[in-house]
């Protein structure tokens, strides 16, 4: 079957580079990925893979520095921690 799909030039540019510099035809490079694309198996929607908040989070590990070596050596920094303002009577 044959189809037509619009592509952006600087895609398409670049696909066409890289399958010349490979020696395969820009054909068979969609075919292959068509397929990879439908073969792979998905989690239904009931079943969801788990991923924790640490792997969400991992890239901004570090990324901001607070100049306080450790948070739990003051306890004025643990001051209200858990508590809700609004109940505070």
């Amino acid at each position: 079957m044959k189809a037509t799909i619009e592509i952006p030039d600087d895609l398409y540019r670049k696909i066409k580079a890289k399958s010349a510099l490979e020696g395969r035809p820009i054909r068979d490079v969609a075919i292959e990925l068509f397929g990879a694309w439908v073969s792979e198996s998905r989690p239904s929607e009931g079943e969801r893979s788990f991923v924790s908040v640490s792997e969400l989070m991992a890239d901004l590990c570090g990324a901001i520095d607070s100049s306080v070596s450790d948070l739990s050596t003051n306890p004025a920094y643990l001051e209200g921690l858990g508590r809700d303002p609004a109940c505070d009577h």
